[in-house]
């Protein structure tokens, strides 16, 4: 055994947290809580809910490992350095690629918006393509809502991206979501593919993400339950993409503000809960000429900006100026 491995820091196992034993501990697995981290981040209801412990026991189940996962401050330098695990996907056109400062990022949400035939699901199809031209071997996992998905459209991109196509099919996880409840449970399916199938993934897409709760919950009667449950689906795929470093793509839908008397009219669905849990928003609409024009209206560290593009078979293109 050489220096280095006998000093390899070895992960905080369930067994370490007081009041956890072999019981609770399978309980706990069975719920998804398999590691310290996944339990650090838990509420107390939560680990009720899925061991039976007292709200009290849990609590001090939650601090001890946050104690052991070392889940306090840290430095700005830190945090710069662990920036540096954050990957970016390319789709294709340097023009876009350059409006999201080199690509898509993983470990954070990016949502994109606007009205049909803007290209959302273009670039949802894109970007199952173009992460396993970058990384060999990886998965996307696609949930649809409102049956977008094409498998000859993800033939014809794997073609253009120089990839073997029914290669790049197999790659792609794809899931219906028949109503908003089966599409939250599906956000926490992806999960199980990482951890019980072993499965690298890079790309989560949502397609779309408010649909159903859009119709499911009509009236402002029930615009407080819909925007609760919104959240906690939003909460679970912000989760999804921090812990394992990979990238969640949201297409939402759109609206007519009816009382803009000036400018574009249109609003994302969902409101301030969507928009603050997305890290990037794209606002997408359609160009002069077949063209589509994307906006970057929200970005933690980038300035707003626009680009246009063509969508073609292979991909997207840029408008040559």
């Amino acid at each position: 055994m050489t220096k280095e491995d006998s000093t390899t820091i070895k992960e905080p196992q369930l067994s370490e947290l007081p009041g956890v034993g072999p019981a609770t501990t399978e309980k706990l697995a069975s719920a998804g809580f398999d590691t310290v981290l996944s339990i650090a981040v838990a509420t107390p209801g939560q680990l009720t809910d899925a061991s039976g412990v007292t709200e009290a026991a849990a609590r001090k189940i939650i601090r001890a490992a946050r104690d052991l996962m070392d889940m306090g401050f840290m430095s700005g330098v830190d945090v710069l350095e662990k920036r540096k695990s954050v990957n970016k996907i390319s789709v294709g056109a340097a023009s876009f690629d350059a409006l999201m400062g080199g690509g898509f990022e993983t470990g954070s949400i990016t949502e994109c918006f606007g009205e049909f035939g803007s290209g959302k699901t273009q670039i949802g199809h894109i970007l199952a393509v173009s992460i396993q031209k970058e990384w060999p071997g990886c998965y996307a996992v696609y949930i649809d809502t409102e049956n977008t998905f094409r498998p000859e459209r993800i033939i014809e991109l794997a073609e253009g991206f120089g990839l073997d196509p029914q290669e790049t099919l197999r790659h792609i996880k794809v899931a219906k979501a028949y109503n908003s409840d089966h599409q939250m449970l599906l956000a926490e399916k992806a999960e199980e593919l990482i951890k019980e199938e072993k499965l690298d993934v890079k790309l989560v897409v949502v397609d779309s993400l408010t649909s159903h709760f859009r119709a499911e919950f009509v009236g402002r009667g029930t615009l407080a339950d819909r925007q609760q449950k919104l959240n906690k689906h939003m909460h679970v795929l912000g989760k999804l993409a921090d812990m394992h470093n990979l990238c969640v793509f949201v297409t939402n839908q759109v609206m007519a503000k009816p009382d803009a008397f000036f400018g574009d009219p249109t609003a994302a669905i969902g409101g301030h809960i969507v928009a603050h849990a997305s890290a990037f928003r794209i606002y997408l609409r359609k160009g002069r000429k077949g063209s589509r024009v994307a906006k970057l209206i929200d970005a933690p560290n980038l300035p707003d900006g626009e680009c246009a593009f063509f969508v073609k078979s292979e991909g997207l293109e840029d408008i040559e100026l």
